[in-house]
């Protein structure tokens, strides 16, 4: 063998090479936004109006699903040129313009959610990373070797069809949530003094507002719990669907962190206080996030994140007060 048939062996190898890399890299970033929880990147669609509360559950899904297709094809080096290359393209493309306008809206801060909760990237730096997948594909659009199979149809549509059904099978679109809190205590007063009148006024803030009289949701979250940080991220939307709503965080962990919490979540629309030691956890017990719907001091339900829904609670607000 010459030189040169060498040298296009190795050209013809190293395109291979960047496609299956290309995959890898859609098939992790499908793998992340979907494990261990999936609300992040829910959020996003609510948050860039491409979605609601109940439409974004099921965008994210496809999306993850069409994630899943895409990485496969460019594993498998399926006709590149004239099908999986353009496919891959059209939605790095589409992430571009998603990230663009979400910094328009909401700054370059925080995790864009590209890699789930695994691999944080500003918007900016998921769109750099998008550039160069595309800036990839180059070499391997000129340079493919394309794999076709003899039911071309019928490969694609089991193989599409089974990698957006995944996301739906591993974590299912459920809207009638079954609470943990269901058999827990409610309607007994909250010990709020404890944050009023606190024994130790360095561990315990007052609270900016009035949390004893009429209606309130308060949320006791940990600056280190992650489903604390998702559950801040789901109020934070609800807050600026609604501003009228009376919410506010009961915080425990270092102050240190703080910045960092508010960076990630972006919940600086939502009023909150510190409270740590003891009070805190008679109050929230060691089970986090802790959500209360307040009704003059009474506690009246207890709810997860995951349950937590804008019309439940604005329906709740306007009921009559006890």
């Amino acid at each position: 063998m010459n030189s040169f048939g060498f040298l296009k062996i190795l050209v013809k190898l190293t395109a291979i090479l960047f496609s299956v890399l290309l995959g890898l890299v859609f098939l992790y970033s499908a793998y992340t936004k979907l494990h261990p929880v999936i609300e992040t990147f829910e959020f996003s669609f609510v948050e860039l109006g491409i979605g609601n509360w109940y439409t974004a559950p099921i965008e994210a899904r496809f999306m993850i699903g069409l994630e899943l297709f895409i990485g496969l094809l460019l594993i498998a080096n399926y006709k590149l040129k004239s099908f999986s290359l353009p496919l891959a393209a059209g939605v790095l493309l589409f992430f571009i313009v998603y990230l663009s306008i979400q910094i328009f809206v909401s700054g370059n801060e925080g995790n864009c959610g590209c890699f789930g909760e695994h691999l944080k990237m500003t918007p900016l730096q998921a769109i750099l990373k998008n550039v160069l997948m595309l800036l990839l594909m180059v070499p391997v659009y000129f340079i493919q070797n394309n794999w076709q199979f003899k039911y071309n149809a019928l490969f694609l549509s089991i193989l599409g069809t089974s990698a957006v059904a995944v996301p739906f099978i591993i974590n299912p679109v459920d809207y009638t949530y079954t609470s943990n809190n269901l058999q827990e205590k409610v309607n007994y007063p909250l010990e709020l003094e404890l944050l009023y009148h606190p024994e130790d006024s360095v561990k315990v803030e007052i609270p900016k507002v009035d949390l004893r009289t009429g209606k309130h949701v308060l949320a006791f979250l940990s600056l280190s719990c992650p489903h604390c940080r998702i559950a801040a991220k789901k109020f934070r939307l609800i807050k600026r669907n609604n501003p009228k709503l009376s919410i506010y965080f009961v915080l425990n962990g270092g102050k240190e962190k703080l910045p960092e919490f508010l960076k990630d979540t972006k919940a600086e629309n939502i009023p909150y206080s510190f409270c740590l030691g003891k009070s805190f956890v008679q109050l929230a017990s060691a089970q986090l996030p802790r959500i209360y719907y307040l009704d003059n001091s009474i506690v009246v339900k207890k709810v997860d994140y995951y349950e937590l829904s804008q019309s439940d609670l604005e329906s709740w607000m306007v009921e009559k007060t006890r």
